[in-house]
């Protein structure tokens, strides 16, 4: 049994991944700002922890990481605002890549997006440019540590059903991707040491989630 903190706990994707790791017999802490959302979290057999990581530092952030096993930070402060966009996911994510290591939590599962990085590409009048250059910035901070991380590009996201087949990119290009074929991605990955250190990039397809990534274990 893994000990599994997720940041950003009442996201889409977060609730499924909470049901599957629980599911797998996984213990979950689920951090959320909220305390309103606690119930849902709960329901999905997470321990709900209701924190604002904008507010806290990498001592607090340490604190509560200290004793679990992995970190999976899909916390996003949802667009629209870029002051919060870069606050959450650049300068919080920033510091619970630095808590993590601090408390000595080594895998770091990071969701990003499929062409993430320093080339982006988006146009700074682009209402998505604050979110691409915080993803972007803190991608780059996870990749530089030496912390187990793996990056996770999934494209764009939709509520279709879980089929548990994706296509790696990028030979795929960006398409689409179900939040819950992203959360099976997720938990897939957490224990799965080919994935260490490799950034991924997918959408939904035809190749069963295991056998995408057991082709990596070739590479």
């Amino acid at each position: 049994m893994a000990h599994i903190v997720i940041f950003g706990g009442h996201g889409k994707v977060a609730l499924q991944l909470s049901r599957i790791l629980t599911e797998r017999a996984d213990e979950v802490s689920s951090v959320f700002r909220n305390p309103d959302h606690s119930e849902e979290v709960a329901v999905t057999g997470a321990i709900p922890v209701v924190a604002d990581i904008e507010q806290l530092d990498i001592d607090a952030l340490a604190a509560l990481l200290a004793g679990h096993d992995a970190v999976v930070f899909s916390a996003g402060a949802g667009g629209g605002n870029p002051e919060r966009t870069y606050a959450v996911d650049r300068d919080a994510a920033i510091r619970t890549i630095d808590a993590a290591a601090k408390a000595g939590v080594r895998r770091f599962v990071m969701v990003s997006y499929f062409g993430a990085g320093p080339d982006h590409g988006v146009a700074e009048d682009n209402p998505f440019f604050p979110y691409a250059q915080a993803k972007a910035a803190a991608d780059a901070h996870l990749r530089a540590t030496d912390l187990d991380w793996t990056v996770l590009g999934p494209s764009r996201l939709t509520l279709e059903p879980a089929t548990g087949r994706i296509d790696l990119g990028p030979r795929t290009g960006k398409g689409e991707v179900s939040r819950g074929n992203v959360a099976l991605m997720v938990a897939a990955c957490l224990p799965d040491a080919s994935t260490i250190h490799r950034t991924l990039e997918f959408n939904d397809g035809d190749v069963p989630i295991p056998d995408a990534l057991a082709a990596l274990a070739g590479d």
